[in-house]
């Protein structure tokens, strides 16, 4: 395949080389309607292919549904934290191209801590990301109330406000990208699964689901911890890690806080909708998730958003990051192969609009994307 590099930046979001032409369009059959696969999607019918989204319970339902949602460059190491830079021009882009409908925050993030070697550690933090150009200052008390009114910081030994960081509803930006992906000619078939390909001559020829086959040229693998069972029907192999996370949510509450909270008793933020998602941290794989566990998590997250003592509980959820066996994406097309695209990453929703530009050149124009090099399945070994 040609390679390019980055060659420029237009409209806030870097791409992948400009397109020498406009490809033929091609049968693409997207395994996952999550975050990633309805930004690939949306990107995909822009460019004039026929794309079809497969998924097995309801868009944007699995992993997007029970992340946190933020988006943010706060990443290690450097080419990391670099192309999730590019996924927040990105998400500005999209914000942009859409009118500024989609149920997303900016407003960046706010954390503190209360142990002093901790706080050591983030003003080393704040210096190497400062150094690294990412938008973050320094706040002591006062000025932490100063951005968030609300919040009772106890014990502050250092914190630091993230400015250029945002978070999302998952579900309601889902819903709008697949809409706009389907007004331009996507095809959703749900429910549905990828039971087996059709190859021939090692040539994928259809995606056999459990729906019906659907003929295609590339299947696109975008369907989160189920990717490696998919991948498995090429004979690929794709190597994740399980990592539960458990979350707190609570039904629509005015307007209490403007930005994602990182305390030291763990996260807050609340959704266009009023809905305010808590959890202890993000690694919370205890996997108690019944109505009592969830009070005690508000009654621990009070101490930091006093509100959060007055309110109930609305749900708690454990979702499974679709995290590969490193930490770092997995993109790109399988080893060898044309036909067999990969996209699964625990930070797909910073990268989601990102991936969705990224993959769609790589795959009408068979070009290999600079940002995405490091990235590739190749890395781990066979």
């Amino acid at each position: 395949m040609q390679r390019r590099t980055v060659l420029q930046l237009f409209a806030g979001v870097a791409v992948a080389g400009l397109p020498t032409g406009q490809a033929a369009p091609k049968r693409v059959v997207i395994a996952g309607a999550g975050i990633l696969g309805v930004n690939i999607a949306y990107q995909l019918v822009k460019r004039g292919a026929a794309v079809t989204l497969v998924e097995r319970a309801q868009p944007g339902r699995g992993a997007t549904a029970n992340s946190f949602a933020w988006i943010n460059a706060k990443k290690r190491p450097r080419d990391y934290f670099d192309l999730s830079r590019l996924g927040i021009q990105a998400w500005r882009q999209l914000d942009r191209e859409f009118s500024g409908a989609l149920p997303l925050v900016w407003g960046g993030s706010l954390e503190w801590r209360a142990d002093a070697a901790l706080a050591a550690r983030l003003k080393t933090e704040i210096t190497e990301f400062q150094a690294w150009g990412y938008p973050v200052t320094a706040v002591d008390a006062a000025a932490l109330r100063g951005l968030e009114p609300r919040l009772t910081a106890g014990m502050m030994m250092g914190g630091a406000h993230w400015s250029d960081e945002g978070h999302i509803d998952p579900v309601g930006v889902t819903e709008r990208v697949l809409q706009k992906a389907e007004m331009n000619g996507a095809r959703l078939v749900c429910p549905a699964e990828v039971t087996a390909l059709d190859v021939a001559a090692g040539t994928l020829r259809a995606v056999r689901t459990s729906a019906g086959d659907l003929e295609a040229d590339v299947l696109v693998v975008a369907c989160g911890v189920d990717t490696p069972r998919v991948a498995g029907f090429a004979g690929v192999r794709v190597p994740l890690k399980e990592s539960p996370g458990v979350l707190v949510h609570v039904p629509p509450q005015p307007q209490l806080v403007q930005r994602v909270i990182l305390a030291p008793v763990g996260n807050i933020k609340q959704k266009p909708d009023g809905r305010i998602v808590a959890g202890s941290d993000f690694a919370s794989g205890g996997g108690d998730i019944s109505h009592a566990a969830g009070e005690r998590l508000l009654k621990t997250m009070a101490t930091v958003l006093p509100e959060l003592g007055r309110v109930g509980v609305e749900k708690m959820t454990q979702g499974f990051r679709p995290m590969p066996a490193d930490g770092l994406p997995i993109v790109g097309f399988a080893p060898g192969r044309r036909d067999l695209y990969l996209a699964v990453m625990h930070s797909g929703v910073t990268l989601g609009p990102l991936m969705g530009r990224l993959a769609a050149s790589e795959i009408l124009d068979g070009v290999r994307a600079d940002p995405l090099q490091a990235y590739r399945l190749e890395r781990f070994p066979t």
